[in-house]
């Protein structure tokens, strides 16, 4: 996460889904300290960074949620170490699981070719781009690539996407 910005749905929906799937998310941000949500443009809660991504690797972790916001992944795209973080899940052949705006973070890190996804309309376009196929459903797991990429387009798709990543990180869990 950027130190703020995030969609407060978009983080505390999949965050309670992963803890009821028995796992123990973690909230790494670019920042130390604590990161703001929103509320669509209304700042919302505040929330404790558990690591700082400087601090911290894809080793680290079975899986990635990126939720959206408008702010929070435009922020990330423009932070190196958070891109090289996120990329590196798709290296190490780990879910990650986007919605919303989460994708532009995708983006940037050109993790997308070959790949269909579906996220906010506006980013249609720059995921076409960047080699990705973009579908308007409520979710879409892809398989096409190291790693299974779960994405959903807004918050209304929030139960959908929390059922779909938690069914897949169980996966990963097990195996």
């Amino acid at each position: 996460m950027a130190p703020e910005g995030v969609e407060q749905v978009e983080l505390t929906d999949p965050w309670q889904a992963v803890k009821d799937a028995g796992h123990t998310p973690v909230l790494v941000s670019t920042e130390p300290g604590e990161i703001q949500a929103f509320n669509h443009l209304d700042k919302a809660d505040t929330f404790p960074v558990d690591r700082a991504v400087a601090d911290t690797s894809a080793g680290d972790y079975g899986a990635l949620v990126l939720p959206g916001g408008v702010a929070n992944p435009d922020f990330l795209r423009m932070d190196e170490k958070a891109v090289a973080f996120v990329r590196d899940f798709f290296e190490a052949g780990k879910p990650v699981a986007s919605i919303c705006h989460g994708p532009w973070t995708l983006v940037e890190a050109d993790v997308l070719r070959g790949r269909t996804l579906t996220s906010w309309p506006s980013l249609r376009t720059d995921i076409r781009n960047a080699g990705g196929e973009w579908v308007d459903e409520q979710v879409k797991v892809c398989e096409a690539g190291p790693g299974t990429l779960i994405t959903s387009r807004k918050p209304d798709d929030l139960k959908a996407f929390c059922e779909a990543f938690t069914a897949e990180f169980a996966k990963v869990a097990d195996g």
